[in-house]
């Protein structure tokens, strides 16, 4: 028994199939790839949001974040998101908010390093810390 070569015009046939296929094989890994990297991008903080490291939101009864790490001489806002009135009061008198309305903010400097407590006076589940380094 002899084998027998397929004529050119198969031969040329399973190679156009073959690149086909390796085409479709590979656009899977690569759109992966693409959309990890995406994902990637979207995580990645800018310089602007690095830099602007000393916000408090005050959303769904909570402080975000807590604990809040900043350095000395740092001004920290923080910025009322929920629809309910809340305050931000220093558990050692240092500092004390108004009540906040809805999008109003309250603002402190921190001078000197340490851990410093604060709670909503309306709120007292609600609590947060500030580190100053």
């Amino acid at each position: 028994m002899t084998k027998r070569s397929p004529s050119n015009g198969v031969k040329a046939q399973l190679d156009k199939e073959t690149q086909v296929n390796l085409r479709r094989t590979q656009w899977l890994p690569t759109t992966i790839g693409m959309v990890i990297l995406g994902a990637m991008e979207m995580y990645i903080p800018s310089v602007g949001e690095t830099l602007n490291a000393t916000q408090v939101e005050v959303k769904d009864f909570m402080f975000m974040p807590t604990p809040l790490t900043v350095k000395a001489g740092s001004t920290v806002t923080w910025t009322n998101k929920d629809d309910e009135p809340h305050t931000v009061v220093s558990d050692t008198g240092e500092f004390k908010s108004g009540g906040m309305d809805t999008n109003e903010t309250f603002s402190h400097k921190f001078d000197k390093p340490g851990t410093y407590h604060f709670t909503c006076s309306i709120h007292p589940r609600m609590v947060g810390t500030i580190v100053v380094q």
